[in-house]
């Protein structure tokens, strides 16, 4: 009998299903989308329920459209949107919507934290720079604003975690209450040194720690399920990682000093650092890129709010744009005498410089701005971002990138990826195979249930590589005039 991999892809936008053959070929995929809902006051919240539904939806219309059986099905991975938080109980109802990882509604208990002095701690325990990004706030919020978490509270019935941990605690009709090491090291409230949930930490946002799921190895087993009754007997999920990590592990980025670059509604950017952590002093973080088999491995890494939403925002608010295809051309007709820059600090700028208070700016415009023109500068903030991050890592790691692998829909831009190379001047690697976040998950689960050999299975990856052919003074010119229309939104000195 045939013996599939099943990976699902949570992710901020939608969930999708990826079925992989026993020779880690993508048989087929099947995605919904999930709804956005955001209020008067811009907070951006998902609905948890929504997600489960679509999550056993996609399971089925994968397998109805590659015609397999589901007794097929031998093992199940993971990937999700990491930093959306969830309160539910223990009947696995949720407390509230959750929040997502966009939304910035935690900023006052973050300012509150680091009135009390304590931002620097957390950095040296987590990795993280204080944020309302990461769950430790977003987790306080909840409690502090929504009554029935707070009476769940009170009486231990309250349950945390990212959208990993709920999706394993439902599939698994609440026997297993877990995360992995990737996820959790995204939490702000786990420590990277001593792989524990920090105590102090979690003191200072009230957090109690039985709320907290056990923390997993990446490729461990984290419970079996049976799809709510769809599969004949119960499958094991055995690869759990947050989509960024995943991204990296797909990407084959397994060894020290290699770099990934996902492009999805924001960017994560990622250089494994290998078995040691750095604490960087430049305005990335410092994750763990997974735990396997016992083995830890960190990474630095920077977040972008704002990168193919900017193309998202181009065609919903401004109608500029019917579809993200368009931009490529509409970019390319630009008049290159024009050098307006877009900020996109719609909800305030990531990583490096970690400003929830910036607002996004159009500058540099003149009478030869137009429509051709606010489409490339969409197309170039998110190159320009992307590169902060990336120089930043060079300081910390202290050594030069050599290649830039990538992922993600917009990578389908030749334009963008042609000045992404000439931007940071090395050889950019765009990865055939789009679904990366689904695809590492399922091959970690597919390893570690035996069905998979690691090293054979990553041979032969075919990639569309971009060089560099602008010259450095030019490039420079270009990076120049961004950090002068950073500098105008920057809020936080």
């Amino acid at each position: 009998m045939k013996r599939y991999v099943l990976g699902i892809d949570q992710s901020t936008q939608g969930t999708k299903a990826l079925l992989f053959d026993n020779e880690g070929g993508l048989l087929e995929r099947a995605d919904l989308p999930h709804r956005q809902i955001i209020n008067e006051q811009g907070w951006v919240s998902h609905d948890p329920e929504e997600i489960y539904a679509n999550t056993l939806q996609v399971i089925r219309n994968v397998v109805e459209k590659a015609g397999i059986s589901p007794s097929e099905i031998a093992a199940m991975g993971i990937s999700n949107q990491r930093e959306t938080s969830v309160a539910f109980d223990r009947s696995g109802h949720p407390a509230a919507d959750a929040i997502v990882w966009q939304c910035s509604r935690a900023e006052k208990i973050c300012r509150r934290v680091q009135e009390a002095g304590f931002s620097e701690a957390i950095r040296t325990a987590t990795g993280l720079q204080l944020s309302p990004y990461f769950p430790a706030s977003k987790f306080a919020w909840f409690l502090e604003n929504v009554p029935e978490a707070a009476e769940l509270s009170k009486a231990g019935n309250l349950l945390f975690g990212t959208m990993d941990t709920y999706l394993i605690y439902r599939l698994t009709k609440g026997r297993e209450f877990r995360t992995d090491y990737s996820n959790a090291s995204r939490t702000q409230l786990f420590n990277i040194f001593t792989l524990e949930w920090d105590p102090e930490i979690c003191r200072m946002f009230g957090i109690q720690e039985a709320s907290l799921p056990k923390v997993t190895d990446s490729d461990a087993l984290f419970g079996m399920t049976d799809l709510e009754g769809y599969l004949p007997a119960p499958i094991p999920i055995c690869g759990v990682l947050g989509d960024s990590h995943a991204a990296l592990f797909g990407q084959g980025c397994h060894e020290k000093g290699m770099v990934k670059a996902t492009y999805g509604t924001g960017s994560s950017i990622m250089m494994n650092i290998g078995s040691d952590a750095i604490l960087s002093s430049h305005g990335v973080v410092t994750s763990l890129a997974w735990r396997m088999q016992g083995k830890t491995q960190y990474v630095l890494e920077g977040n972008i709010n704002y990168t193919g939403a900017v193309i998202t925002w181009l065609k919903d608010d401004l109608k500029l744009i019917s579809s993200a295809a368009e931009t490529e051309e509409l970019a390319k007709a630009a008049n290159p005498k024009d050098h307006s820059y877009l900020v996109p600090a719609f909800t305030g700028l990531g990583a490096p410089y970690w400003d929830s208070e910036a607002e996004g700016i159009l500058c540099g415009m003149t009478r030869t701005t137009g429509r051709n023109e606010i489409v490339r500068d969409a197309l170039q903030c998110i190159v320009y971002q992307i590169t902060d991050v990336l120089r930043a890592m060079e300081e910390d790691a202290g050594f030069s990138i050599e290649e830039l692998r990538t992922d993600g829909g917009p990578t389908r831009n030749t334009w963008l990826m042609q000045f992404q190379s000439d931007m940071i001047g090395v050889r950019v690697g765009v990865s055939e195979v789009e679904e990366l976040s689904g695809m590492g998950a399922a091959y970690m689960a597919g390893i570690s249930a035996g069905l998979y050999d690691r090293e054979r299975i990553f041979e032969g990856r075919k990639r569309n590589t971009y060089r560099n052919k602008m010259s450095a003074e030019e490039a420079g010119r270009f990076y120049e005039g961004w950090k002068k229309a950073v500098a105008k939104v920057l809020k936080t000195p």
